[in-house]
């Protein structure tokens, strides 16, 4: 009797781990799937998964400070400048269009008077606010819009001796109104500048451009 009483006793404990172990089993089978990106790479399929952006900071070097100053100033007087540049290139170029068709001397200089006044009334009182900085990148954007250096633009319309008298002017105050405008070697980063200004304000380059 006490033998079948084991018997019994044991069975039912033996069930009972079965149980149990199935069911662990199962709720083990049912949560234990983790879902994962993969990538098939040369024939293999393995898991992958995108990382977080890792942000490093670093103080900048004095020499690197410097570099960011000349550059925010550089971008600073373009953005000032090239609006001028662009109104001085168009309205240079339409006299340089219109002066081919004028042959008569007295004519051409009455021509030229005409449209000087006009841009003194354009651009004097804006450009006597620009630092010298900002009046030398306005020589090189003019040299950009109009193919030509600010000399020799003064010394069609206002004669050679007014060219030289500005040009000594420049002179003192650290400036070249010869100097050129090399958009692929020394003024590559200021030709940047300008195609980044005229994304934003929409500008198109001036088509057409006549030399002296």
């Amino acid at each position: 009797m006490i033998e079948n009483r084991k018997h019994i006793t044991l069975s039912i404990i033996t069930f009972a781990i079965l149980t149990f172990s199935n069911e662990s089993s199962a709720q083990q089978y049912l949560h234990d799937t983790v879902k994962l990106q993969a990538i098939v790479y040369n024939g293999d399929t393995i898991p992958y998964s995108v990382l977080s952006n890792l942000y490093i900071y670093s103080t900048l070097t004095e020499q690197q400070k410097r570099l960011l100053t000349q550059y925010n100033r550089l971008r600073n007087a373009v953005y000032v400048t090239y609006p001028y540049a662009r109104k001085a290139g168009v309205i240079l170029n339409d006299i340089n269009a219109k002066l081919e068709n004028i042959e008569k001397q007295s004519e051409r200089r009455k021509y030229i008077n005409s449209r000087d006044r006009e841009l003194k009334k354009e651009f004097t009182t804006p450009l006597t606010n620009l630092t010298i900085y900002q009046g030398k990148i306005l020589m090189k954007l003019i040299n950009r819009e109009t193919g030509n250096n600010c000399y020799e633009i003064i010394k069609e319309y206002k004669g050679g001796l007014t060219a030289r008298l500005y040009q000594t002017v420049a002179f003192f105050f650290d400036s070249n109104l010869k100097q050129p405008y090399d958009p692929q070697n020394d003024d590559h980063v200021i030709e940047k500048i300008v195609l980044e200004v005229q994304r934003l304000y929409g500008y198109s380059e001036i088509s057409k451009k006549q030399s002296l």
